[in-house]
């Protein structure tokens, strides 16, 4: 079995997607008889673990709390088998550099189209310039890469738009269905006040790419008595308050949410509201799922294939703010029969599902 040396820019105990659906194909290789260690950029309050590898890192000044990672090749790393990457940026530069040093392939995992940030640190012609340097970058970077993992198609279709030649193979990120289950959500009702009735919302990262703000005026034009609920946090949570004030929604917004708490989040929930248009697969759409909570999702980018329309939820077209109103209606009014449904493909959106096909990826390099 392989020896795997996996360098990304987020791994810290942060709910962030990417950092739980390595830490669980980690511990799932291992499980098989392999070893993955992970390089990822240090943080003051976080002590690595076995097989975790800290670089020094620096503040991201346009996301509090994000470290970014100075390239940096960890001695104990140096005898992998195969290099893969979770970030194209500083410490994905050091696995591309390892890869080519030691001589092994070199995997890219695409987890997030870096363009669509431009409008964090610019706007106007400059936000296009950059954007236009991080498309040249990605093809950069993914074309040295031996093979490209995407966890979706839509995923794979944008990189074959934008002129990415290496191999791109489809691997879903997985859920980890031991832990992302349903359960009772009444003691987390208890916990953070929330009323009896009808729960709709979003944890996530509040981030002004993901159109959360979308969100207020289809709330405010279906016809329900739910109440609004919201988990997490990041840079558009101020607007979002906002708007939900001037709608006059009792929106309640919960601020960052313990891991622990979120199958109690999800179960809680009558509907699980996604709008974002940039996602690369939509992980959180899938823990919801798991949990037997539908998915009300944005018909764009990767959430078109991730919710299943009738399924594990419905689609409403971006940007209409009735068509997301009335799918809000629908998934309330269908609410037993696709959380049911939802509950039939757990297996299928497994992480051992996914560690499957990864697997199969490493084999043929």
């Amino acid at each position: 079995m392989q020896t795997v040396a996996a360098f990304t820019d987020t791994y810290l105990p942060t709910v962030n997607g990417v950092t739980y659906t390595l830490e669980s194909w980690r511990d799932r290789w291992r499980d098989r008889g392999g070893r993955m260690d992970v390089v990822f950029p240090g943080a003051p309050d976080y002590e690595p673990g076995e097989g975790e590898y800290a670089t020094r890192s620096v503040g991201f000044p346009f996301y509090d709390g994000f470290r970014f990672g100075l390239p940096g090749v960890p001695d104990e790393v140096r005898d992998a088998d195969l290099v893969h990457a979770h970030t194209p940026f500083a410490l994905g530069l050091s696995g591309l550099y390892l890869a080519l040093r030691i001589d092994v392939p070199l995997v890219a995992s695409y987890h997030t189209p870096t363009s669509e940030y431009a409008d964090y640190i610019a706007n106007g012609r400059t936000a296009t310039a950059i954007e236009g340097v991080a498309r040249q970058y990605e093809r950069w970077y993914l074309n040295h890469a031996r093979v490209v993992v995407v966890p979706s198609e839509p995923a794979r279709e944008h990189l074959r738009g934008i002129g990415i030649d290496a191999p791109v193979s489809v691997v879903p990120n997985g859920v980890d269905t031991e832990f992302f289950g349903p359960v009772d959500g009444g003691d987390f009702r208890e916990r953070y006040d929330l009323p009896d009735g009808p729960l709709v919302g979003y944890t996530g990262r509040h981030g002004f790419e993901k159109d959360l703000d979308e969100i207020p005026a289809a709330f405010d034009a279906a016809d329900t008595d739910a109440t609004l609920v919201f988990g997490g946090d990041g840079p558009a949570r101020g607007a979002l308050e906002r708007m939900t004030a001037e709608y006059g929604i009792d929106a309640r917004f919960l601020g960052f949410l313990p891991r622990e708490d979120l199958p109690a989040f999800y179960s809680a929930l009558d509907a699980f509201l996604f709008p974002s248009p940039v996602e690369t697969q939509g992980l959180v759409a899938l823990e919801a799922n798991a949990c037997g909570t539908p998915v009300v999702g944005v018909n764009d980018g990767a959430l078109a294939d991730t919710v299943v329309d009738g399924v594990t939820g419905y689609h409403f077209a971006r940007g209409d703010t009735t068509d997301f109103a009335d799918a809000i209606e629908r998934t309330l009014a269908g609410r037993p029969t696709l959380s049911e449904r939802c509950l039939d493909r757990r297996e299928r959106m497994s992480v051992e599902h996914a560690v499957d096909r990864l697997a199969h990826v490493y084999d043929g390099l």
